[in-house]
C-alpha cells in the first residue's frame, strides 16, 4: 500500500515502516490470541496481569500500526510519542508472558512477537 500513496513519504525508511507496521499487525493478533488462551487455562486467576497486560499490548500496537499506515496531515511528535508507547508495552508485554513461557506455549509466541515489535519500534524510532 505505501507505493500507491500519491505523495512524497520523505525522508522516512519505507523498509522499517513496512516491517515495524508488519510488526504492529503481528503482534496485537498475539497478544489477544494469547489474552484469550490464559482466559482458558486452569489457573486463569494466576494469569490475570498476563491478561490485562496483552491486552493493553494489543490495543496499543493496533493504534499504532494505524497511525504509521497514515501519512497525509503528518505528525512527527504524535508518531514518536505511540512508537515508544507502543515499544513500552511490547517490552512490558513480553516481560510478562517470559514468566509464564515454560507452561504456557502461547505465552511463548506471545512474547517473541512482542519482542520483534519492540525491536521494530526502536529502528523506527531512529529513522525518525
Amino acid at each position: 500500500m505505501l507505493n500507491t500513496y500519491p505523495q512524497d513519504l520523505g525522508s522516512i525508511d519505507r523498509d522499517k515502516l513496512v516491517a515495524c507496521i508488519e510488526a504492529c499487525i503481528e503482534c496485537a493478533q498475539a497478544c489477544t490470541a494469547c489474552a484469550d488462551a490464559c482466559l482458558s487455562e486452569d489457573m486463569v486467576a494466576e494469569l490475570t496481569k498476563c491478561i490485562r497486560t496483552n491486552l493493553d499490548c494489543a490495543d496499543l500496537c493496533d493504534a499504532t500500526g494505524r497511525i504509521l499506515s497514515r501519512h497525509t496531515g503528518y505528525d512527527a511528535n504524535l508518531t514518536r510519542t505511540a512508537l515508544e508507547a507502543c515499544r513500552t508495552a511490547c517490552a512490558s508485554c513480553a516481560d510478562e508472558c517470559e514468566r509464564h513461557a515454560d507452561m504456557h506455549e502461547h505465552c511463548r509466541i506471545c512474547a517473541e512477537a512482542c519482542r520483534r515489535c519492540e525491536t521494530a519500534c526502536a529502528e523506527l524510532l531512529t529513522t525518525l
